[in-house]
């Protein structure tokens, strides 16, 4: 008995059985890439902004010095999470019209995955500080890794295993 695969082998198909030239992978990646970034860039520039404005609460006096530091950390982290976040529209306007899609997508990939880990220390210790700040250091401490566990749960072990499965 044959066990005939439901998508036909075709010449220049790629998993799935997708047929596309290079170049058009490239744009498909791409794209999912610019949806991934629309995204992403939303989310951190909303962190930021909020990392930012807090400074200018009144209770802002009252943290302590290991809040005050968390809080700095996290201000860097969350701007410089911004900038790798944006750095995909820069890599873009230097290299476009070079024929350079290829760099543009692995770089750009790898960006998004920079991001990712940024967003992901930022979303912890924005947990941690403020639990902190409002139940204690070792809520803060506990709401924090546990954050980090989901994420790396959910954006990490869950996808490998779903991949694995597939």
């Amino acid at each position: 008995m044959s066990h005939a695969s439901p998508i036909p082998e075709t010449p220049g198909a790629g998993r799935g059985g997708r047929v596309e030239t290079p170049e058009e992978r490239l744009d498909r990646n791409w794209n999912e890439l610019l949806q991934e970034l629309r995204v992403i860039q939303t989310g951190t520039q909303i962190l930021t902004g909020f990392l930012l404005a807090a400074v200018f609460q009144s209770r802002f006096e009252e943290l302590d010095d290991f809040q005050r530091n968390c809080y700095l950390v996290l201000v860097v982290t969350s701007v410089i999470t911004t900038l790798v976040g944006l750095a995909p529209v820069s890599l873009h306007r230097v290299l476009f019209r070079q024929h350079a899609k290829g760099r543009i997508v692995r770089y750009t990939d790898y960006f998004v995955q920079a991001t990712l880990a940024g967003v992901a220390i930022t979303v912890a210790g924005i947990g941690l500080l403020i639990f902190d700040v409002v139940l204690g250091r070792v809520w803060g401490l506990v709401f924090g890794v546990l954050i980090l566990i989901t994420v790396v749960m959910l954006w990490i072990v869950v996808p490998r295993l779903i991949r694995r499965s597939a």
